[in-house]
């Protein structure tokens, strides 16, 4: 039976966040089932236990970042388990505890024949600070939970936690900080250095890893990537009557309808095929050119932005590129879909038209 550790869930990344636990510890899990949903650099995405098994150990609360490879649970027998092998340390640690306390109290003794003294009194100010952090650290909260808290200026002591044993995670603080309800405080953060909106109040509110990925991966792609725009207006009277004339034989079906975004796609790949210099990528001091067309589609959901890719798109139909699209959309949409899905595409097509607008640059 395994230690389940912190999978690889993209090329890039590194660490994950561990979102949400679909089982609890105790639970009867199957090989296939959903027992977790991972927050990578890419995309949040649900994650499959490996075998059968009982879900025994729980390492990693929910809002907690761990590296890859560390481990986050374990899958065995009821009782089985690495988590008692950690008991013998606490105890190993008691006695060294115990010896510190006994020249402790030989000193006490000292003091109690010593001359008084008079004892410097700590400010009043610094005597509040010291009880509002000790107050902080007695509330049972995440890592994450806590370093978001300050960020965001949320008081840890007013806030009910949802997590196991009433502990605080990282959606109760996010929840605290959209409402401003009960007695948290929500602070604007003060920057120390002077800008040109040092005047403006607002909220701050943190990036997600995917989102921060998302923001890096455009500094980066417009920076060093020459980029250039070309535009022509096209006459699409041919496209829309096709579509009137797939409409009237009775195609009335979201799943089974063919779409203008559909037809845009299919050209896209025709486009790339006749003129395959464009169906390339800059590789520092070579120019890559590829020879199947993998079709990046920008699926925009609610952490960000990821890029289904529809394999070797040169070879399906109108058709099946359709259907595809609508499955990889789909399982983008409620986080089923496989690392290798979303990577490697070598031509992009984002599309904003059903959203009322007329153009824009895309980066990719």
């Amino acid at each position: 039976m395994p230690e389940i550790q912190m999978p690889k869930l993209s090329d890039t990344m590194t660490e994950g966040t561990l979102v949400a636990w679909k089982k609890k510890k105790g639970d009867q899990v199957a090989a296939g089932d959903v027992i977790a949903e991972i927050e990578t650099d890419k995309a949040t995405m649900e994650w499959e236990s490996p075998e059968d098994g009982t879900l025994t150990e729980i390492y990693v609360e929910e809002g907690g970042k761990v590296e890859v490879g560390q481990k986050i649970a374990f899958i065995g027998e009821k009782g089985e388990g690495d988590a008692p092998e950690e008991k013998p340390k606490a105890a190993e640690e008691k006695p060294a505890a115990e010896e510190k306390e006994k020249p402790a109290a030989k000193d006490n003794k000292k003091e109690e024949t010593a001359p008084p003294e008079k004892k410097k009194e700590a400010p009043r100010e610094d005597k509040k600070e010291l009880v509002a952090t000790a107050n902080e650290n007695r509330v049972n909260a995440s890592p994450v939970a806590r370093r978001l808290a300050g960020e965001l200026g949320v008081d840890l002591a007013t806030i009910k936690g949802t997590g196991p044993d009433g502990r605080i995670t990282e959606s109760d603080i996010r929840a605290a900080g959209k409402s401003g309800g009960g007695q948290a405080k929500i602070k604007a953060p003060v920057s120390k250095e002077k800008t040109a909106s040092s005047s403006l109040s607002g909220t701050r509110i943190p990036l997600t890893g995917m989102r921060k990925v998302i923001a890096e991966r455009l500094v980066e792609s417009k920076g060093p990537v020459p980029h250039f725009y070309l535009n022509i207006d096209v006459d699409a009277t041919a496209l829309v009557s096709a579509r009137a004339e797939l409409k009237a034989a009775g195609e009335e079906s979201d799943t089974a309808k063919i779409t203008v975004n559909d037809f845009l796609l299919k050209a896209a790949v025709e486009a790339a095929v006749k003129v395959p210099k464009a169906n390339a990528a800059f590789a520092g001091d070579a120019i890559v050119q590829f020879e199947d067309v993998d079709l990046a589609l920008a699926v925009a959901i609610e952490d960000g932005l990821v890029t289904p890719v529809i394999r070797a798109a040169q070879q399906k139909s109108l058709r099946e590129l359709s259907e595809a699209v609508k499955d990889l959309a789909h399982r983008a949409r409620h986080k089923r879909m496989k690392p290798e899905e979303f990577q490697g595409g070598s031509f992009t097509v984002s599309n904003l038209g059903s959203y009322g607008i007329d153009y824009f640059s895309a980066i990719i």
